[in-house]
């Protein structure tokens, strides 16, 4: 009587194979049926219509049959690439398409740099903020201007300090000199509720 046998075979063998052998091939190959990421255009024989429409620098522009654009990459060492496949027939160039694809990528890059959105930043002082805190904050409010960022100042009046308005915005204005090389004061000082508020933009910036 087998008692060590399990059904399917040996005591240490597994169901279909080897211990190590995972169904689909080897163990060890995780991607062989990963999906394929799917071209960001059709080039060269991914494009199957009858005939497209060249344009480009280095061609001839009009309509051409598919198999006689091809040949004319292969002569050029390039790619055939479908920039408009709605179009009819569809658009293609003649180009280097990774050349193509590096520099589309690289202008998106530059083109989101240039639109970075600014933020505001808010420095919160005290009718009696010393001159070292006072310096310390101006350090970062001269850091966030030369980033791009707007800064909102405010001194913050609580309880009975709101009656030293003159102070809070005696403050405000020294903040202003201290930031004149990298900032620009949008307006001046205006109280609204028991805050007093300044707001400096980057200099060379228009005011918004």
């Amino acid at each position: 009587m087998a008692v060590f046998q399990k059904p399917g075979g040996g005591g240490f063998q597994k169901p279909g194979g080897g211990g190590f052998n995972r169904p689909g091939g080897g163990g060890f190959n995780r991607n062989r049926f990963a999906p394929r990421k799917e071209a960001e255009h059709r080039i060269n024989h991914h494009i199957r219509v009858p005939q497209v429409r060249l344009v480009g620098d280095n061609v001839t522009v009009g309509i051409y049959p598919v198999q006689e654009a091809l040949k004319m990459a292969q002569e050029q060492q390039l790619d055939l690439v479908e920039i408009s496949p709605q179009a009819d027939p569809p658009v293609c160039k003649i180009i280097d398409y990774n050349k193509f694809l590096y520099d589309k990528k690289k202008k998106e890059k530059e083109m989101k740099a240039k639109s970075k959105v600014s933020e505001v930043k808010e420095i919160r002082f005290t009718p009696n903020t010393d001159d070292h805190d006072f310096d310390f904050k101006a350090k970062h409010a001269e850091n966030f201007l030369k980033e791009g960022n707007k800064v909102k100042a405010y001194v913050q009046f609580k309880g009975r300090a709101i009656q030293f308005q003159d102070r809070g915005q005696l403050l405000l204005l020294k903040f202003a000199e201290r930031l004149a090389e990298v900032g620009i004061l949008e307006n001046m000082p205006k109280l609204e509720g028991r805050r007093m508020l300044a707001l400096f933009a980057p200099k060379g910036k228009k005011k918004s």
